[in-house]
């Protein structure tokens, strides 16, 4: 069944009867209804590739232009103890030896850019590792073993929050998040038993990471497909191990099996809220209903190479819609195709999960990102699976509205343009509007990339003029009529109207 939030003043908003064949609906906005709280849950965190990525200029190009659209606090990255990172190693006579340079480098560096750490506790430095040989198929090769001594492992990780400690101050990395690994679950982690050997490794960080200072903050068990989060609840709770947040991960195209153990029918655009819904029922379950719960990684449907097309920002105002009120950030997976998991992108606009495409193009979504930043921080409550209505504090609504047809042909083929009449209450009745799209022809870059003959290898000069000449145009200012407006959205359109306070 698909998950509806409860609103107290639901009864505000009235969504006037039409069947979504018609492609028409109304919906009546009351300017000064009551409001519930908004977080911009969705935008907190992004996810990137891997530590070593974030040393490259044009990792950081992108990720101070998605900072800028967004202004996002957290990014997440695997591998900061991979052997290209330096971290570990061990002198002739077997003694550990410890390098943080390039650890400096990567902290530093998204500091400077405003922007601060998740942390993931990842993965094996090779001459730590139980088997050395244990390698992840990515193209960096990560190790995915335990480590030949829990000893050792103690050792390491004291000694990387004693120097982060040290240098960054622990008023700062006290507003750190450290996970421990990344989905154990799966063959990121080949410990045997699976799941036992990753709760050894979890109680062990955990206790490392609050002997150093108690005000570090860990979580786990950073699961793929919503899995493990009640037994890692009871094992925590049963032997006393310190969990200050949960994690896990969900995507649209996960299968139904795989996240919920049932043969159910769910529309892949319901499948991460309804993920998070049965983590967070779990969390409710073991006593733990107000920890805070982040979904480090997620992202739309990948198929029919969708994360390049304007499909993005109509699910992800979707997912938004559906997840509010569950979930404290969620981790869209990822700000940037600077990622290398089946080594260097070939060419631009290959499906990749990024909101820019390689050498720094502007996908859709990234515009996408950009329209819904600017929703206020209070929902009023509506029936309409297409709207979010919002109040800033100064009082203006701002309102989304999106057609969203799955990406598949079939769909595709059937699908028609949808109509909203918005009839807006507790205005003046020709009050002052604006309106801003990302559809085809608003912040879609992949005709004119298919214009300049697709290239593989654009210059910077061709990245300059793709992002100038298909940037959002300046607000479109419209009036109400007798307080009403119509607007007309293509598939996979997201709109945001903008009613100025009167």
């Amino acid at each position: 069944m698909k998950i509806r939030l409860l609103y107290l003043f639901a009864a505000l908003l009235v969504l006037l009867p039409s069947a979504r064949s018609s492609a028409q609906e109304t919906v009546v906005v009351q300017a000064n209804a009551a409001t519930t709280p908004f977080p911009h849950f969705w935008e907190e965190m992004f996810g990137s590739g891997r530590a070593i990525l974030t040393l490259r200029e044009s990792y950081r190009d992108d990720l101070r232009a998605v900072k800028q659209i967004t202004d996002f606090k957290y990014v997440r990255f695997h591998a900061i103890l991979h052997d290209e990172v330096g971290v570990y190693n061990e002198d002739e006579h077997g003694n550990p030896v410890y390098n943080f340079a390039y650890v400096d480098q990567i902290y530093d560096g998204l500091l400077h850019n405003g922007v601060r750490p998740v942390v993931e506790i990842s993965f094996m430095p090779k001459k730590l590792a139980f088997n050395p040989d244990a390698l992840h198929p990515f193209w960096y090769k990560q190790n995915v073993s335990p480590p030949k001594s829990m000893e050792r492992w103690d050792g390491l990780i004291t000694a990387f929050a004693q120097h982060l400690v040290a240098r960054y101050g622990i008023d700062e990395v006290s507003q750190w998040y450290f996970e421990v690994w990344n989905e154990p679950n799966i063959d990121f982690w080949n410990g045997i038993p699976r799941q036992r050997s990753y709760f050894e490794i979890y109680d062990h960080t955990a206790r490392d990471l609050k002997a150093v200072n108690p005000r570090l903050r860990v979580g786990g068990p950073a699961t793929a497909a919503a899995q493990w989060v009640d037994e890692f609840l009871k094992h925590t709770t049963a032997n006393k191990i310190p969990v200050d947040f949960v994690t896990s991960h969900g995507y649209a195209d996960d299968t139904v099996e795989n996240m919920f153990g049932t043969e159910e029918d769910i529309p892949m655009n319901q499948r991460v809220c309804r993920a998070i819904a049965k983590v967070r029922g779990q969390m409710k379950a073991a006593g733990k209903p107000t920890m805070p719960l982040f979904w480090t990684e997620w992202n739309v449907r990948g198929d029919h190479q969708s994360r390049d097309t304007t499909y993005v920002g109509a699910a992800l105002a979707d997912t938004v819609r559906q997840c509010d009120g569950m979930v404290d950030m969620m981790s869209f997976w990822t700000f940037s195709d600077v990622f290398e998991e089946g080594g260097p992108g070939p060419k631009p606009f290959i499906g990749q999960f990024g909101l820019r495409a390689e050498f720094g193009i502007n996908k859709p979504s990234y515009y996408g990102f950009a329209l819904l930043h600017k929703l206020g921080d209070q929902r009023i409550a509506n029936r309409s699976p297409n709207v979010i209505v919002t109040r800033r504090n100064d009082g203006s609504l701002t309102i989304a509205a999106w057609n969203l047809v799955d990406p598949d042909p079939a769909s595709k083929s059937k699908a028609t343009p949808h109509t909203v009449t918005f009839n807006i209450r507790g205005v003046a009745p020709n009050a002052t509007a604006t309106v801003e799209r990302v559809d085809d022809e608003h912040g879609n870059v992949l005709p004119a990339y298919a214009a300049m003959g697709s290239p593989a290898y654009p210059t910077p000069d061709q990245v300059e003029r793709l992002n100038r000449d298909t940037a959002l145009p300046p607000p479109q200012q419209v009036h109400l009529a007798d307080g009403e407006l119509k607007l007309t959205l293509e598939p996979n359109a997201l709109i945001l109207l903008t009613v100025e306070k009167q």
